[in-house]
């Protein structure tokens, strides 16, 4: 007899080694059942439908799949959704209330700080967390905490420019609550 998850993604029936696991996404709380070594990326994009983090090289090597942890940026497709359960995960998705944009997101777009999109997901995720982290100091510093995260079509100039736009106007406090988990 298999178990429904409470969650209004569609998910297929469990499995006989799945096991629960409630993660807390943009400030909802979801119960999945996932094989215990599902990663977050997989979870968040098989599970529960938000497909806004991307899965680039699968070997936290690029950056695509980057999300927040409690306040924490991680690469998600190096983790295991069960060592989240009950944590605060923020998805590209989350960042906003309904439409509105992110801070983040509206630099990115004013600076067209991105080309094909594939990694523009994580490189926002990124630098929400780099801004909430204080590393903003000088070029060099953001471009060495940026480093995680790869763009294939070189808009590096305009992704760095929308960052320091970010921080000279908002100021790193205006995005410190999603860093923290909040929105």
């Amino acid at each position: 007899m298999s178990r429904a998850p409470t969650t209004t993604a569609a998910v297929p029936s469990v499995g006989p080694d799945e096991v629960p696991v409630t993660l807390r996404v943009n400030g909802q709380a979801h119960t999945v059942f996932v094989d215990p070594r599902t990663t977050l990326l997989d979870a968040l994009r098989e599970r529960l439908a938000l497909t806004g983090t991307k899965k680039g090289c699968d070997r936290g090597a690029c950056g695509a799949c980057t999300v927040l942890v409690d306040g924490q940026r991680i690469n998600s497709c190096l983790t295991l959704a069960i060592m989240h359960d009950d944590q605060a995960i923020t998805t590209i998705e989350g960042l906003a209330p309904g439409r509105e944009l992110h801070p983040v997101q509206a630099a990115f777009l004013e600076c067209d700080a991105f080309q094909c999109g594939y990694c523009t997901p994580g490189q926002i995720m990124s630098a929400v967390a780099l801004l909430a982290e204080g590393h903003i100091g000088s070029v060099a510093e953001i471009q060495e905490w940026m480093s995680g995260n790869i763009c294939r079509c070189g808009a590096y100039n305009h992704i760095l420019a929308a960052i320091q736009d970010v921080a000279s106007s908002q100021g790193v406090a205006a995005i410190q609550g999603v860093a923290e988990g909040g929105r």
